[in-house]
């Protein structure tokens, strides 16, 4: 009798740690794949999670033998995954450490901002100045990504270009010095020219930021408001968004962001742009307050 209790007391400690064990990665994946309902306090996420352990617990009880194997084969495509370079232990830390941080610690909605059309202030002469194929401006965005963030380029992979893109906005906005024009004619600094002096107005430094992202592989866009224009750069949905809250707040900016949030708008199809004008901080820092007006992408 003492030996029977004792295997059912090491059988339900088994059915437990292996419950933990698929709730988490399951968890995650559901989370990153089902719509996100955004309700108050993260609870969307805690029933989910709930429900998780709930269901395994159920399965866990009728089918052991098969959990056990769905485990081991779960485990192996982690461990294979990890030594090809791709979705793996990793991965999986980083999802389930950036969807905890989110949970408290939401980034902010700014609004639904849609894509621009050709009515963008001055559309010709950004698009002009933004020389992103010339030799000086793709030198400079190599160089800004050699010099920050290079542990964290090789570790969070699937995020590497836009942590490169993230080290381009460290080391202009370290550097920049803002100079108007003059009174009498708005004048469009070249992103190559900008580069040599790291200094102009709201439009110079949107230029040189948009050029040197978009050499890169960056995808950015440029946001007109009531006398200002800054940039804004593409990251993803949701699921990415919890990623790079969590890095730029933990691993990339955390003096900047200390006791900040991640400020983003949406378009029309749902995808995620950080705010990374001169008077930000941080990826995504504060935007300025003034009325948005154009949207201009290319």
């Amino acid at each position: 009798m003492e030996t029977t209790r004792r295997e059912s007391s090491f059988t339900n400690l088994l059915i437990g740690v292996l419950c933990i064990l698929l709730a988490l990665p399951l968890f995650i994946i559901l989370h990153k794949q089902l719509p996100d309902p955004d309700w108050p306090y993260s609870s969307d996420r805690i029933i989910l999670f709930i429900l998780v352990v709930l269901v395994l617990l159920l399965i866990l009880r009728v089918f052991r033998i098969l959990i056990i194997v769905g485990l081991v084969a779960a485990i192996g495509l982690l461990a294979y995954g990890t030594y090809k370079g791709r979705y793996g232990f990793n991965d999986l830390a980083l999802d389930y450490r950036a969807m905890l941080y989110t949970m408290k610690d939401d980034p902010v909605f700014s609004g639904l901002l849609m894509p621009g059309d050709m009515s963008f202030p001055h559309r010709s002469e950004f698009m002009a100045a933004m020389d992103d194929s010339n030799p000086v401006v793709r030198d400079f965005a190599l160089k800004a990504i050699n010099e920050n963030f290079k542990e964290e380029q090789q570790r969070y992979y699937e995020y590497r270009t836009l942590i490169q893109c993230f080290a381009i906005f460290k080391k202009i906005n370290t550097n920049w010095n803002y100079v108007s024009d003059s009174r009498s004619r708005e004048y469009f600094a070249k992103a190559s020219e900008s580069v040599k002096l790291m200094a102009g107005d709201c439009d110079d430094h949107s230029i040189l930021m948009a050029a040197a992202i978009q050499s890169v592989g960056g995808e950015p866009r440029l946001i007109h408001t009531t006398g200002h224009v800054y940039p804004e750069l593409l990251i993803g949905n949701k699921h990415d968004l919890e990623q790079i809250n969590y890095l730029v707040k933990q691993k990339l900016f955390p003096q900047e962001s200390n006791g900040q949030s991640i400020n983003y708008h949406v378009d029309e199809q749902g995808k995620i742009w950080l705010n990374l004008d001169y008077t930000a901080k941080y990826p995504g820092g504060p935007f300025m307050n003034e009325k948005v007006l154009n949207v201009m992408t290319w």
